[in-house]
This record gives structure tokens, C-alpha cells and sequence, in this order.
């Protein structure tokens, strides 16, 4: 004889966040501040939160504010430099730590340099045509307060003592390029978010629940939301929780979750997954001869996270060397997902779009398969472009995480690849999801703080909401960019409070001699330029 249906258990909360990352402890943790009393819920498919997109092995840890990522600073048909992307990402960038900031003296973040360490920024190019590129990034981020500090060499032995590893062994005769800044920084994401979710459960408002997966969304009469959870080590026992709000932050699995919920917003994206492959070496005669992340050019077709960089990360309290990224592909969404997650997402209404982005980035589809077809003396070989003398037997592979690139109807196009992060909400903004990469986790606090404008419309722009985003976010309201003073002044105090290296730049008075300075480096490059032809 069968035996009844035992009922779900229920639960009502305010805030349910699906995924244990560093986007959904971000929005906790600001709500936590905003409105102490509301309840939140965070539920986490594996059996430890961290563990997909945030972990430290599986990101490259830049701190990203596009000192070296020469993608953030495209040319243009007439030859300049576009620099407001990486205005845009910089500027966010100092949101972030503006927010660890206030933890860390919140005492809701420990030791500072547990997850975040000084690490020179650079950019590394070879070639007339770089080198004469690499020239112009430098000379129109000068013209930016957030980038100055910023150097330029293409003189051999200077970009020696800065990474040696980089130029020994090179070709004598071939020209090189170089900007460093030492404002740059390294982040284990993964332990970030251990200490941010270690906080939020301290409160008896919060709940943390791991090994349970969402299996459903629904939409109720009266606005809230009824979500399905099933354990995953308790014979699949299920729970429902009622939520008034919810926030998606499960990487590459957002938007088939999102894609539950029926909003009619998620029919208007699909998603493409890249994997990717690091080279590491953890050889400390190596390491310690390489301070710095060095970045170079993306090679053509291939996505902002593929770009090419050999970097000094510190993981798990010890440094190690980062070569890579290699890009792989794989159906799944998530580096523990299933084969089946890409197929499950394609419908009637994101089909055609993903079809016309493959028929229109040829480009990305011929990297792509140039990637997974690589050996390792492929992949050696790539390493050595950025370091002529590294020996294949110091260095393993690793597997990092997969990222979903996104993919959006466009009327025109049918549809267009989104290369960056993109908050998807409801019309009410009771429900949202994170699709998206790069930048990603160096600006989740600015991220997320566009989706409570979103979201809590209503209540952000409250004199008790502004006051408190402006306790944790010294700058929140104004931009930094052109403003040397609170450029300045946020710099100085986010280095001193995240124990980070920090050289002041010169005053505003002086900023004419600083003009002259940069001035005379260009004329210095372009006569080297010169001389070379």
C-alpha cells in the first residue's frame, strides 16, 4: 500500500538568493545593512558555497579596473583609443573597494590580505603595430584621473627589472612595449564570499542552505514567488519557499533557472558556453621572479575572457604563476553541471538569435575550435610569447570554470553576442538574474547596487537608504573621473583600509609638470617609432 504524499515543507521569506557566489553574498550583504530585519535565504546546489564561477581556481583573480586589459580600450576606425570602457570599468572598480572597505572595518571581512594583495598591473605588447597601439592606450589613459600613476617603457632593460622573466630569452631585434601601474590587485573571489556569507549568517534572519537544488519557479496572485527545492543528500525532500523577492546569482545556470520563472524577459536570451584551461606553476624559483600580472592582445574572434596573461596569483596562502586563459567548450553550463544544460535553454524564441550570432562571429566559432583542438605544445608554445624560457615539465594544467556568454534578440541582427555582465529584471522587480562574464566579481557592489535601484526603487532613493549607501560608499552618487582630489582621496583610504600599496599621485598643482612628463615619453616613443622604420 502506497503511503500518503507527506506536504512540502513551507517557508516565507523577503530575499531568496539562488547560488552561493560572490554576486548573491554581495546583494545579502548590502540588504543585511539596509533592512536588518528582512529575512534572507541563500540556497546553493553543491554542498559548499564558492565553489563554481568565485572559486579561487577557477577566475583569474584580476582585480579589474582595465590598467592592462587592452580589450576595455579598443581602436577606432580612425586610429584613437576609446578609453570610456575603461573609465566605466575602473570608476566601478573603486566601488568594490569602497564596499570591502566598510567590511573590513565592519569587521565582517578578516585580514585584508587573505583575499586581496598588491600586484602590479601590466601590459605587455611586441610588434611596430602594437608597440604603436600600446603607445596611444598610454597617452589617452593619461588624460583620465583614475590612471595616473600609469608607465610606459619600450626600452628592453627596463622592462627587464620590471618582469625578467618576460624579456629573458627574447629575440634581441624584436621591439617591445610595456606599461606597468602598481595600483593593481590580485583577489581570491572564493574566500571573499566565504567571509561575506560567514558574516550574514551570524544574523538569525539569515538562512544558508547547500546541497538543495531549485527545481521550480512560479509566480503567485499576489506578486510573491513559490520556489521548489529539493535536497540533494536527504533522498530529494522537498521544500517551498515563498519569496518576495529573488535574486539569481548562479553563474552559468542563471538563465535556465530564470527561464522557470516564465518572466517574458528571459525569452529574450540565450546563452553560449566557454570553458577555459589554465597553465600554472607553483615552482618558487619561478614565481618569485614574476611580481605582476602581465596582460597582452586577445587574439582575433576570441572573447574578453580569453585574453592572453601570465599572472602572480596568491591562492590557498601561497603564490603561484597563472597562464592562460585556454578556452575550452563544453554544453555544460556549470564546471559541476550537466551535458544536457545548453539544450535545455535553446526554445522557440532564443533558436534563430543564437544561429544568427554563430553565422555572424565566424571569428569566435574558428577560435573556438582552434582552442579545443590545441595540444600541449601548443599550449606551451603559447606560453613562451610571454615567457621564451619556460620549461613544459614546471607547469600542469588545470580546468577552471565555465562562463556563459550571452546571447540577445536584436531586431536588426536577430541577435548579438553581449560580451560583459547583464542584469535581467521583471517588469516589477520581483525577480532578477545575473547573466554574463567578465568583469564580473571585481564589480559585483556596483552590479548590485544598480539592481536595488531596480528593484527597490522605492525605498533607494529613502533618506535612511541614501544615508546608509553612503556610510559603506564614500563616493556613491558622484564620479570619480576627472576629479583628481576624491580620486585621491578614495584610493589612498581603500589602500590604507585593505592594507594595499599606495603611492600618492602628485597634487592637482602639479598635475601641468605631470602633463609635460607624459608628453615627453610620447615624443620619446615616437622617435624610437621613427628610428625603427
Amino acid at each position: 500500500m502506497r503511503k500518503p504524499a507527506v506536504a512540502a515543507e513551507e517557508k516565507c521569506v523577503d530575499v531568496l538568493l539562488i547560488g552561493g557566489g560572490v554576486m548573491s553574498a554581495t546583494l545579502g550583504t548590502y540588504l543585511q545593512e539596509l533592512e536588518p530585519d528582512w529575512s534572507i535565504e541563500m540556497v546553493e546546489r553543491l554542498d559548499s558555497i564558492t565553489q563554481e564561477s568565485s572559486n579561487g581556481w577557477n577566475n583569474a583573480g584580476t582585480g579589474h579596473a582595465a590598467l592592462a586589459e587592452m580589450n576595455y580600450t579598443p581602436e577606432t576606425a580612425g586610429g584613437s583609443i576609446d578609453i570610456s570602457k575603461a573609465i566605466e570599468i575602473n570608476e566601478s572598480f573603486q566601488v568594490s573597494r569602497q564596499f570591502w572597505s566598510y567590511q573590513v572595518q565592519r569587521g565582517v571581512l578578516q585580514n585584508p590580505r587573505s583575499f586581496i594583495t598588491s600586484t602590479p598591473h601590466m601590459s605587455f605588447v611586441w610588434g611596430d603595430d602594437n608597440v604603436e597601439y600600446l603607445r596611444k592606450r598610454f597617452e589617452a589613459l593619461q588624460k583620465s584621473s583614475l590612471f595616473r600613476g600609469m608607465e610606459y617603457s619600450e626600452d628592453r632593460q627596463q622592462i627587464a627589472q620590471w618582469v625578467p622573466l618576460v624579456m629573458e630569452g627574447r629575440e634581441p631585434g624584436e621591439r617591445v612595449a610595456a606599461t606597468r601601474i602598481l595600483m593593481g590587485t590580485d583577489i581570491n573571489f572564493g574566500e571573499l564570499t566565504r567571509q561575506l556569507v560567514v558574516s550574514l549568517c551570524k544574523s538569525d534572519k539569515f538562512t544558508l542552505q547547500t546541497s538543495h537544488e531549485v527545481r521550480d519557479i512560479r509566480r503567485q496572485q499576489d506578486g510573491s514567488w513559490c520556489v521548489t527545492v529539493a535536497s540533494l543528500k536527504n533522498g530529494g525532500a522537498k521544500r517551498v519557499i515563498k519569496a518576495k523577492y529573488i535574486f539569481i546569482g548562479a553563474g552559468g545556470a542563471a538563465l535556465p533557472l530564470l527561464q522557470k520563472s516564465g518572466i517574458p524577459e528571459a525569452k529574450n536570451y540565450a546563452g553560449f558556453p566557454v570553458g577555459g584551461e589554465f597553465l600554472v606553476t607553483e615552482n618558487p624559483e619561478i614565481v618569485k621572479r614574476h611580481q605582476a600580472k602581465v596582460y597582452g592582445k586577445a587574439s582575433v574572434g576570441a572573447p574578453p575572457m580569453s585574453v592572453p596573461h601570465l599572472d602572480c596569483r596568491v591562492l590557498d596562502g601561497k603564490q603561484v604563476l597563472l597562464f592562460g586563459p585556454f578556452a575550452t567548450f563544453s554544453t555544460r553550463y556549470l564546471k559541476n553541471g550537466s551535458l544536457w544544460d545548453m539544450f535545455g535553454s535553446i526554445t522557440t524564441s532564443n533558436l534563430m538569435p543564437m544561429v544568427h550570432v554563430g553565422l555572424d562571429n565566424f571569428d569566435l566559432v574558428k577560435y573556438l575550435i582552434g582552442q579545443v583542438i590545441q595540444s600541449g605544445d601548443d599550449r606551451h608554445a603559447a606560453l613562451q610569447e610571454y615567457f621564451p624560457e619556460a620549461k613544459k615539465e614546471d607547469w600542469n594544467l588545470v580546468v577552471a570554470g565555465q562562463r556563459v556568454q550571452i546571447i540577445e534578440k536584436d531586431a536588426g541582427k536577430g541577435g548579438v553576442l553581449r560580451l560583459g555582465t547583464e542584469v535581467v529584471t521583471s517588469q516589477d522587480g520581483t525577480i532578477s538574474a545575473l547573466l554574463g562574464a567578465s568583469p564580473g566579481a571585481s564589480t559585483a557592489a556596483p552590479i548590485m547596487l544598480d539592481l536595488m535601484k531596480k528593484v527597490f526603487h522605492d525605498k533607494i532613493t529613502t533618506p535612511q537608504w541614501q544615508a546608509k549607501l553612503k556610510e559603506i560608499i564614500p563616493s556613491y552618487g558622484q564620479k570619480l573621473n576627472g576629479n583628481v582630489a576624491a580620486t585621491e582621496k578614495v584610493l589612498g583610504n581603500t589602500s590604507r583600509i585593505l592594507q594595499l600599496d599606495y603611492t600618492p599621485m602628485p597634487s592637482a598643482a602639479n598635475d601641468d609638470a605631470s602633463a609635460n612628463r607624459t608628453s615627453k615619453v610620447a615624443a620619446v616613443a615616437k622617435s624610437v617609432t621613427a628610428a625603427a622604420k
